[in-house]
């Protein structure tokens, strides 16, 4: 581009500084795309923020990745939000079932999945550039997340299940390795303690399985609470009631079969 070309003929202390500003812009833009609840245009912010961003060598720090994970967790949540609507309106035999189910595939999966594949292109991208460990558990979660509702729309059918396991598997692998792994109580590992047995019981049909993982993050976590300052103890115990309440849902289900 014109611009990209003219930052070529800068002194390299001027381009970072154009790259740098490049950043603070999108970052902005995506800011105020969000309190406008603008979310579309909130995604084309913050690819705009993480292309400039590996243009300047930089990783996005923690405001900027939850920007990134806001931006999308809100376009596919519409998507995943109208295809059950859908899905319910057609059982409950609410709807005409060729018009909705055609609208569910041509427009609603469609969507959704130029979404998913969007961010897990854009994640492997950071993903091969991010040093930082915390922000690599984030990004691995973020990434098994997306091929799980690409999993949700592809029923049996698909390979997005064994995509999503494997960045579950490294996610956790990071999380909890001896040498260098995050604390039980952080809340990227929380997170993705939460979603990943979300993950085995609903999409893997695997119950004990997936039972046992988030009992296991809750009871780490529990036994570490005493050790948080006041905000750290908020963000655990929100993600950790989480977890209990689908424990105590699937305890439920269990006993009602």
């Amino acid at each position: 581009s014109l611009c990209s070309r003219f930052q070529s003929f800068l002194p390299r202390t001027h381009r970072v500084q154009v790259i740098m500003s490049a950043i603070t812009k999108a970052e902005t833009a995506a800011k105020v795309s969000e309190q406008a609840e603008r979310y579309k245009d909130m995604v084309k912010h913050v690819k705009a923020m993480t292309a400039a961003a590996a243009a300047a060598g930089a990783e996005l720090g923690t405001e900027q990745r939850n920007l990134l994970s806001v931006a999308y967790k809100n376009v596919v949540g519409a998507c995943r939000a109208a295809f059950r609507a859908l899905n319910a309106g057609v059982a409950e035999n609410q709807l005409d079932e060729p018009i909705a189910v055609g609208y569910r595939q041509h427009f609603v999966e469609a969507e959704l999945r130029n979404v998913c594949n969007d961010l897990i292109s854009l994640v492997d991208g950071i993903l091969d550039s991010t040093k930082d460990k915390a922000g690599t558990l984030f990004f691995l979660k973020m990434k098994g997340d997306y091929y799980r509702y690409l999993a949700e729309v592809e029923g049996n059918d698909g390979s997005s299940k064994d995509s999503a396991a494997s960045a579950y598997k490294a996610a956790t692998e990071l999380a909890e390795s001896k040498d260098d792994g995050l604390p039980p109580t952080n809340p990227i590992r929380l997170g993705m303690a939460l979603n990943y047995s979300v993950f085995l019981y609903e999409i893997m049909n695997q119950p004990t399985e997936a039972t046992a993982l988030a009992k296991s993050a809750f009871d780490a976590a529990i036994a570490e609470l005493d050790t948080l300052g006041e905000e750290e103890y908020k963000d655990a115990t929100l993600i950790m009631q989480l977890i209990r309440d689908n424990l105590t849902l699937w305890s439920s289900d269990e006993q009602a079969e």
